[in-house]
């Protein structure tokens, strides 16, 4: 594999949730990455070792940073085998490095992604026999180096995964629970708003706190990489000396918080999380996790209310809802003057619910789930001309500024 001491550039990509394409585009220009160019679900860059332990520290709404390899035709599982076995994987692995294949997107010729993943596992297994003698081992749990298969019709793309565990894990907050919402699709939403710290913020539906905790490493301008590992560190030509000077790099950029973060939850018990993963992720102290039901709503002069409401989906039930969110709009309507809402919404009756138009509707996937975000002005006096939803524009591309 080559190295940046060779000057030799690869083609990386950030791949990330449908609708925050622009937002992971805007976040590498600020990382120094000019050609920067979105796809579906994705961003392509260019750099070596040091650009893409950059991107695998620094971005906070992508969930991967992969190296690409190769990609040709893939009709079948012949073609497929041809494709993985022209990769000069002996120039990749060391003899001790363990490895798993990951397949995503629908081929055409393969009855499921499993065997596509097990045809690329063949291909390399038995390219590296024909060259060392014998097989790698495979790591399903913690492979040294993950292979990333995406289908897409007859064609197919090999990668190399940097990151490993999915960006959006952070470290801070255990897995699952109720209805969680990723990190990074949390960070994309703040980024989305134009949140940057310089104005107040809650989040009265808070959860686990993770809105309110991305929205203080942002406005402490600390990278969301900094405490954990990546995938790239068990890498034969890992620079461990390059990887540390990044996060020098991405540390001397930090400051405290200028503007109050509030985090409420009408649950004692998600006070409690709250307060825990907001020390877990350093910032316990940038984040204040009180006990209130959101429909008794506090004003944010000149500040922003950003939340993930249940959906009817996963949690609660739509009938049901539908009450909670009409007083949830008015509490919005006569409490919020002077503040900008954004509300992720997963259901168009429940959006309707609000009676508020918004001024923007922005399209966003939280995990298979279509959603909208969207934004209310939120001003003082009579708004009965502004119940009903509707207006703004609706794109599924999210925009740069907003």
């Amino acid at each position: 594999m080559p190295s940046t001491a060779t000057g030799e550039r690869w083609e990386l990509i950030a791949t990330c949730t449908r609708g925050l394409e622009e937002v992971v585009r805007d976040e590498l220009v600020a990382l120094g990455h000019d050609e920067a160019t979105c796809g579906r679900g994705m961003v392509t860059f260019r750099g070596g070792l040091g650009e893409m332990y950059r991107a695998n520290v620094g971005l906070r709404a992508a969930m991967r940073v992969l190296r690409h390899l190769a990609r040709g035709p893939a009709a079948g599982p012949e073609e497929l085998y041809e494709l993985a076995s022209s990769v000069p994987w002996e120039a990749v692995f060391a003899r001790s490095s363990t490895f798993a294949v990951t397949a995503a997107g629908r081929g055409r010729g393969f009855r499921s992604e499993a065997f596509a993943a097990l045809t690329v596992k063949d291909a390399i297994a038995d390219r590296l026999r024909s060259r060392w003698g014998e097989r790698p081992d495979v790591d399903r749990r913690r492979p040294d180096l993950p292979v990333h298969l995406h289908l897409v019709g007859e064609r197919a793309d090999l990668a190399l995964d940097s990151s490993g565990e999915p960006l959006s894990h952070r470290g801070y907050r255990p897995r699952g629970g109720p209805a969680p919402l990723a990190e990074t699709l949390a960070a994309g939403i703040l980024l989305l708003a134009g949140y940057d710290g310089s104005q107040p913020l809650l989040d009265p539906m808070a959860g686990t706190g993770t809105i309110a905790i991305e929205a203080a490493l942002i406005a402490a301008r600390r990278a969301p990489g900094l405490r954990r590992g990546f995938a790239c560190e068990r890498w034969p030509d890992h620079q461990p000396a390059l990887l540390e000077a990044e996060r020098v790099r991405a540390r001397a950029g930090e400051r405290a918080p200028r503007c109050p973060i509030v985090a409420a939850d009408r649950d004692p018990r998600a006070v409690a999380a709250i307060r825990r993963n907001a020390a877990t992720a350093g910032v316990a102290g940038f984040v204040e996790a009180i006990q209130r039901d959101a429909l008794e709503l506090e004003a944010v002069p000149s500040g922003v209310i950003v939340c993930n409401p249940p959906y009817g989906v996963r949690l609660g039930d739509v009938a049901e809802l539908t009450g909670f969110y009409r007083r949830f709009g008015d509490a919005l309507k006569h409490r919020g003057a002077g503040a900008t809402a954004w509300l992720l919404v997963g259901n168009p009756e429940l959006a309707k619910a609000i009676g508020l138009r918004p001024s923007r509707r922005i399209v966003l996937f939280n995990g298979p789930i279509e959603c909208r975000l969207l934004r209310f002005d939120l001003y003082p006096g009579s708004t009965k001309e502004s119940r009903a939803e509707g207006g703004g524009e609706e794109s599924s591309d999210p925009p740069r500024t907003v």
